[in-house]
């Protein structure tokens, strides 16, 4: 078997959580000694060479006249804060008024940088791709080298009769609005698909599955979500399909408690509040949560997220616009989240119950599997009560809710997933090389 250091090229979504997520595995993989090149997109110049990484970035829309004052991830946050009035109706409603919308950008980001892609291919000369986002890039599937797809949101993405519909947030036990809620996206989704899977032949790649915007015969497929609350029982997976059970990057600084928080009375818990990088962008929530967590006996650490001078903490609460959430949330006792994939694996990592206010995509679907499995709770995101926050930090901070997370967290823990996926990539990079003689 090849042994020699392989070129692995990843391209991430331009949000926060699926670059951290590539992040993730390809620290490992570059502590392995192969070449880890990024292909990112523009407004991550220069933060990912500074974790060791090569930059070769990509403009998903013409670049802005300020481009080198972005911040990372600018597309995405400009993009959810002009929609978020959208979060506030019922997911049904959402398909056509911001799920639609949000494939349509998406594709046309796909679109723009297909030139781009390919010039970076032949530059880098990868000898594995891996992809962390939920539309096809048809560069990188036509590369003629491994493709592996990561997929960083909830697995319902991969679709099956028993399970419920992506993106819904309807619960596993009641069926009934199932089959209404996949009527509405065939009805909303299949004129884009239509058009995007005709691009995407064009451009010289296989077919899409019907009414589904990434192929899945890939040389690999990984995707993150911990056994305990996965639906492999219902929804069973091919042999290319490779859970990582976690994957909680290493890069992140280390977080010392400031002493406002560290020294609390006898009582009081330690709670880490953030609603991402995306949905801190709501600013009138983060106010309304403020509020009403300041009023409580608890400590909290915020991350305020992008527009963070909008956001003024109490006593009870320190905070900055980004926080190191991997080296925080093993500190606390609970975690109040917006329901991302990344932090939902990351407090089921770490052992830590949630609290959790869906947004947008598959946090919904997050939200409810945390609730019905028992991990934490689902709240209404704009219309809950402050009882039912008291109650719902109660319920997770309660020592049977707080003992049964630790013990899930250390069996996943146990699991390395992250070391699982690097595994996978690694094996498919080395299979090619001994296939071509590379």
């Amino acid at each position: 078997m090849s042994t020699r250091p392989l070129t692995i090229l990843f391209m991430p979504e331009a949000a926060y959580g699926p670059t951290n997520q590539c992040v993730g595995i390809g620290d490992v993989l570059r502590r392995r000694g192969h070449r880890i090149v990024f292909a990112a997109e523009a407004s991550w110049k220069g933060k990912l060479v500074a974790l060791g990484f090569e930059e070769d970035l990509v403009d998903l829309a013409p670049p802005p006249e300020n481009a080198d004052e972005q911040d990372a991830g600018q597309f995405w946050i400009d993009f959810i804060r002009d929609i978020a009035p959208e979060f506030r109706k019922p997911t049904i409603e959402q398909l056509e008024t911001y799920m639609v919308p949000t494939w349509q950008a998406l594709i046309d980001g796909a679109r723009f940088c297909e030139p781009q892609l390919r010039q970076i291919i032949a530059r880098v000369q990868p000898d594995v791709i891996v992809e962390d986002n939920v539309v096809c890039f048809p560069a990188l599937t036509t590369a003629g080298v491994p493709f592996v797809r990561i997929v960083s949101c909830n697995p319902l993405e991969m679709k099956g009769p028993d399970v419920p519909p992506a993106y819904s947030g309807l619960p596993a036990e009641d069926r009934s609005q199932w089959d209404a809620f996949r009527a509405e996206v065939e009805r909303t989704h299949r004129p884009v698909w239509e058009e995007f899977n005709a691009w995407v032949v064009e451009q010289g790649a296989a077919p899409l599955p019907d009414l589904e915007f990434m192929p899945s015969d890939n040389a690999a497929n990984l995707y993150v979500y911990p056994q305990e609350v996965d639906y492999v029982d219902t929804r069973p997976l091919d042999p290319s399909w490779h859970r990582m059970d976690s994957s909680v990057r290493q890069t992140d600084e280390q977080y010392v408690l400031p002493l406002e928080v560290a020294d609390r009375p006898e009582g009081s818990a330690l709670i880490y509040l953030s609603l991402g990088s995306l949905g801190g962008s709501d600013v009138d929530l983060m106010r309304r949560l403020v509020d009403v967590l300041g009023r409580t006996p608890h400590r909290y650490i915020v991350s305020k997220g992008p527009r963070a001078d909008e956001v003024d903490l109490p006593a009870n609460m320190v905070g900055a616009q980004f926080l190191p959430q991997t080296t925080i949330i093993p500190q606390v006792d609970a975690v109040i989240t917006h329901g991302g994939n990344n932090t939902t694996t990351e407090c089921l990592h770490f052992g830590k119950p949630m609290i959790v206010l869906p947004l947008f995509w598959d946090q919904y679907d997050n939200a409810q599997r945390i609730d019905e499995t028992g991990y934490g709770v689902r709240l209404s995101t704009y219309a809950f009560t402050d009882e039912q926050m008291l109650v719902a930090l109660d319920r997770v901070l309660a020592p049977a809710a707080r003992e049964r997370a630790v013990r899930t967290g250390a069996a996943i823990r146990a699991r390395t997933g992250l070391q699982h996926g690097a595994d996978v990539i690694e094996q498919v990079g080395r299979a090619h090389a001994d296939a071509t003689g590379a």
